[in-house]
This record gives structure tokens, C-alpha cells and sequence, in this order.
């Protein structure tokens, strides 16, 4: 861990493109690179995803007409609890092991730290989905295979990514952080559940764009909104 935070405070001049960019890189490898070495925080959050989708399995004993319709809201319901698993070991890593002291003390700007994390949680969250819509399919006999379901799930996995990992900073350092981080990020990230659970439904079920355009708008809105949002608040968090 300390080789990637030693690459972290390499980077090239403050503020200049390249170093910035090499920056964020360095993050996201110093990320992957750890997990390749534990496997703590992928093995974790796919365990707990199947663990969801199995329960869901055999407590739904829906029909098959049924079970296509509440599809939307298991995965994101899967995808929700499994981030926020991932999102919470994610910077507690960092701070258990004084990585976040010396990431902080690189001679890089805050944002980069943040999109660096943003990107590494991204990548995770993204890989547990890519296993778990498969699993969801063979389980349930129900067709996931939907260009449009790629998109929404990205939006929607950016927005809870980009506020949790936000979120996970400041719950960082309560003693609490296990109980916290879930009771600060799930009212945050009520408008991207319900607008990404809408917007699954209507694309699994064939309905035109304009039925659920609006919560694909709301989907980008919040995105860029909360990315703003956080990238300001982000030097704050960490300092407190």
C-alpha cells in the first residue's frame, strides 16, 4: 500500500492535466492492486450480493409473470446493499491501514483523491454486477439481456457510487461507521433507487423511451449535480 501512495505523491506539478490524470490513475491502482493481493472487498460484496438474490429466490415463490415484475427492485435492491458494503470497506481499508493520512498529505489536489476512489468503487461495483445479472437470469428464468439495462444500470451505479463514496469519507471516522454510512446514504440516494428501478422497468419491459425518459433525465441530473456537489465538499470532509 505505501508503494501506491508513494506514486500518488510523484505526480507532476499541482493543477497541471497530465499530473492530475496520473494521479487519479495511481488511486485506482494502488485500489486494485490491494484488492488483487486480499480479495477482501470483492469477495465480500458477491457474497453478500448472491447472498440477497438467493433469499429473494426462495422467499419470492412467485409465478413467472410476477417475478419479471418485481425483477427491477431485487437487483436494485442487490446492487444497493452490495455497494454500500463495498463503498464502507472500501475507505474504512484505507484508513484501518493510515493509507488515507498519507493520501492526504500528497502533494495532489483533493478532487483527484476523490475521483480516484470514485473510480475504484465504480470498477467493483460494476464487476459484482456483471456477475450477479447473469446468476439473476439463471435463477429467476428471467431475460436480462437488454441493451438499454446497461445504461441505466451505469447511471444509476455512478450516482450511488459518486454519493456514497462522499458519504463513506465523513463515516469513516466515526466509531460507528458500520451503522452509519447506510442511515446518511440511503435518504441521499432515494431519488437514484426509485428513478433507476422506474427506468429497469420500463426498458425489461419493451416500453417505449418516452415512458421512461424522464427518469433517465432524472438519472443524468442527479449525476451531475451530486458530482459538482461532492467534488466541492470533498477537501471539507476530509479536513473534519
Amino acid at each position: 500500500m505505501a508503494e501506491g501512495v508513494g506514486a500518488v505523491s510523484r505526480v507532476g506539478p499541482r493543477g497541471a492535466v497530465g499530473g492530475y490524470l496520473r494521479a487519479v490513475g495511481a488511486i485506482v491502482w494502488k485500489d486494485i492492486a490491494a484488492e488483487l493481493r486480499s480479495r477482501e472487498l470483492l469477495g465480500s460484496m458477491l457474497v453478500f450480493a448472491l447472498l440477497v438474490i438467493l433469499i429473494f429466490n426462495f422467499a419470492l415463490e412467485l409465478d413467472l409473470r410476477t417475478r419479471q415484475t418485481v425483477t427491477s427492485g431485487v437487483l436494485w435492491v442487490t446492487f444497493a446493499f452490495a455497494g454500500t458494503l463495498g463503498l464502507n470497506r472500501s475507505m474504512a481499508i484505507e484508513k484501518d491501514r493510515g493509507c488515507l493520512d498519507g493520501l492526504l498529505l500528497a502533494p495532489v489536489d483533493r478532487s483527484a483523491i476523490f475521483f480516484g476512489k470514485v473510480l475504484s468503487n465504480l470498477l467493483f461495483m460494476i464487476i459484482v454486477e456483471t456477475i450477479i445479472l447473469p446468476l439473476y437470469s439463471l435463477l429467476y428464468n428471467v431475460n436480462l439481456f437488454h441493451p438499454g439495462l446497461i445504461a441505466v444500470i451505469l447511471l444509476g451505479s455512478i450516482g450511488y457510487v459518486v454519493v456514497g463514496t462522499l458519504l463513506s469519507a465523513m463515516a469513516v471516522q466515526a466509531r460507528t461507521r458500520d451503522i452509519l454510512l447506510p442511515i446518511l446514504l440511503f435518504p441521499v440516494v432515494l431519488p437514484v433507487l426509485v428513478a433507476a428501478v422506474r427506468a429497469t422497468t420500463g426498458v425489461l419491459q419493451g416500453l417505449p423511451l418516452e415512458d421512461y425518459q424522464a427518469w433517465l433525465n432524472l438519472l443524468i441530473a442527479y449525476d451531475v449535480i451530486f458530482l459538482g456537489v461532492a467534488i466541492v465538499s470533498f477537501d471539507y470532509v476530509v479536513e473534519e
